[in-house]
């Protein structure tokens, strides 16, 4: 009896031991894209010092911002299982809507107008994946050709500025400074707030995750999953309006050329996060660092004299990456 008393009171620390050391390498794995983006910023600064510069940190803080505001739309969709290809296009079609209608009726209709627009295509990307049952991939595909084609079509491939350029208030979003940060930086912040707060604090956000877990058993939960994969697609598609808006502000006009691959970028940095491709699976903020993991590689690039068809190549790798990393941290 004593034997036996012993070897049990010796497996408890042991097991104690081994529990402690499981929670740590979880901790340390969950915490892996913070850990990557604090090792690549590193590897900037030593391979060149002007990379943590006032004007290279605000130039990467301001490219971050756009990217910000898509990946909070795409980090919904994903973990509600699914894909939106369709926002770069977006960003494109709302810039130059909203371009076009503050030219002629103020900024606060044009901004509405943005947005709004970015909301329609959302609209009808989950109609279609929801309703008529195409697979997220071919729906938001589809609708990226038309919409990229849209654009071209209502600013016949041209900038929208107006024969005096875009109001000066509109512009000054881009440019005015609050406590020294710019307030097209600022929005990113409180979207992230406010939508960190929705995906992982409220009813709407458990049956996000719930849908993107197993949808069947959240069917049969009681969760309206239909609804709520569409609800997504909204919020994805009036958040990219929300970003074309933005950048136009920034580039003082509607510009019927950018957004290509955006969708990628998104994508991508969600993925980089630790969000999980096949959906039920992420954290907003994670997602945000994985936009300023690709943002830093970009600019750290950038400063090296890496040519551009190079930074494509980089960040391709870095996609398959993150892509690989999903798949084994499955198995």
């Amino acid at each position: 009896m004593g034997a036996s008393t012993e070897r049990t009171d010796d497996a408890v620390p042991a097991a104690a031991a081994a529990a402690g050391r499981s929670r740590l390498s979880e901790l340390a794995w969950s915490q892996m894209p913070l850990v990557a983006l604090i090792v690549l910023c590193a590897i900037a600064f030593v391979l060149n010092a002007n990379f943590l510069s006032l004007l290279n940190i605000n130039n990467v803080l301001m490219q971050g911002a756009v990217m910000t505001v898509i990946a909070i739309g795409m980090t919904f969709v994903i973990v509600a299982g699914g894909f939106d290809l369709s926002v770069g296009s977006v960003v494109a079609l709302s810039g130059c809507v909203a371009a076009m209608v503050m030219l002629e009726a103020g900024i606060l209709l044009g901004l509405a107008a943005g947005v709004a627009a970015g909301a329609v295509i959302g609209l009808v990307n989950g109609l279609i994946v929801t309703r008529l049952d195409v697979n997220p991939f071919i729906a938001t595909l589809g609708t990226l050709v038309i919409v990229r084609g849209l654009v071209h079509v209502i600013t016949d491939s041209r900038p929208v500025s107006g024969e005096y350029g875009l109001p000066d208030l509109f512009n000054e979003f881009a440019t005015e400074r609050f406590l020294g940060i710019p307030w097209l930086v600022w929005l990113p912040i409180v979207l992230i707030l406010v939508f960190s707060w929705v995906l992982h604090r409220t009813a709407f956000g458990v049956r996000v995750f719930a849908t993107g877990g197993n949808a069947e058993a959240a069917y049969l939960a009681g969760v309206r999953v239909k609804r709520v994969r569409t609800a997504c697609f909204v919020l994805s598609g009036a958040l990219a309006g929300l970003a074309g808006v933005m950048l136009a502000s920034r580039l003082q006009s509607g510009q019927p050329t950018v957004g290509v691959l955006y969708e990628l970028f998104a994508i991508a940095a969600v993925v980089l996060g630790g969000a999980s491709l096949y959906g039920g699976e992420g954290k907003l903020y994670k997602s945000v660092i994985g936009v300023f993991i690709i943002g830093v590689l970009n600019n750290a690039l950038n400063l090296a004299n890496v040519g551009s068809h190079w930074q494509g190549v980089a960040v391709g790798l870095v996609i398959i990456a993150a892509a690989t990393a999903d798949r084994l941290r499955r198995r």
